[in-house]
């Protein structure tokens, strides 16, 4: 089984309970599933789980190489030079990351608001970048945009794979065919 989750900010990548935090089991009924990989309390968008281990490690193990997109939003206007730094690989001090598909964006369509939304200020404006990574350090996304000057505000996971937030709104989830993280 592979279930494809709309993970929304400010819930933890795991269903054990501590305090008052939100987790997985507050939007997920489905026993004997597993995070495959994780996503930050902070980070919304897709996250897959599933109940096949083999298939777990497939899909957050860098060795497989599988893409994954995130859309950023970062604080200023984005700039050619800092996507050129993004797409050649950027040296984070302890690594340096893997080239990556960088492009500045448009905001996604059919974004839903994030709750709580992020901070606004009048005088700086903010902008969007798609970024397409074959690795998963710890907070690699937001430690990438702050490298390049341009700290991430708001970011949200769109795909892994062949596998899309496609009509899933925040706290949905749908079972999904293992196929599409070929594409296929």
């Amino acid at each position: 089984m592979l279930i494809a989750f709309n993970k929304p900010f400010n819930v933890h990548c795991k269903f054990r309970r501590e305090g008052e935090q939100r987790t997985l089991a507050d939007y997920i009924g489905v026993s004997e599933v597993y995070p495959a990989g994780r996503l930050d309390a902070d980070s919304e968008g897709l996250l897959l789980l599933t109940d096949d281990g083999a298939l777990q490690a497939r899909i957050s193990h860098p060795r497989h190489k599988l893409p994954k997109v995130y859309w950023a939003q970062v604080d200023g206007s984005i700039t050619d030079e800092a996507i050129t730094q993004l797409r050649a690989g950027v040296d984070l001090g302890d690594f340096r990351t893997q080239p990556a598909g960088a492009r500045r964006i448009d905001e996604p369509a059919g974004l839903w608001p994030r709750v709580p939304p992020i901070r606004y200020r009048a005088k700086i404006p903010t902008s969007w970048v798609e970024l397409t990574l074959r690795e998963g350090k710890n907070r690699q996304v937001r430690r990438m945009t702050a490298k390049v000057g341009f700290p991430t505000l708001r970011l949200i996971r769109a795909a892994i794979g062949g596998v899309t937030l496609e009509g899933l709104a925040p706290g949905q989830w749908r079972a999904v065919s293992s196929g599409l993280l070929d594409g296929s």
